[in-house]
């Protein structure tokens, strides 16, 4: 059997409790997800999921967003009715 060694790492307290009690749900433990997340990325040599950012949080977004928050408090901000544009499937 290959020696075990001990990783650690800083994770969110509220993250911690969610995947601790998804892990139970699925009746394995934290150490074993993080084990078979290590083997298939191993196997893989990949990250095995698409990780993308969203670009509602980007930088240039978030200052938008604060820019017409201001305008709207201080009720300089130009707001007009739309009608909804739904997206093609």
């Amino acid at each position: 059997m290959a020696q075990t060694v001990n990783v650690n790492f800083r994770m969110d307290a509220d993250l911690k409790k969610s995947m601790e009690q998804t892990c139970s749900d699925l009746g394995m433990s934290m150490s074993t997800a993080f084990t078979i997340f290590a083997k298939k990325v191993s196997r893989e040599k990949r990250i095995p999921f698409e990780i993308s950012a969203d670009p509602f949080y980007s930088e240039s977004n978030i200052r938008y967003l604060e820019r017409k928050k201001r305008e709207i408090d201080e009720g300089r901000a130009h707001i007009a009715e739309h009608n909804l544009i739904e997206a093609d499937d």
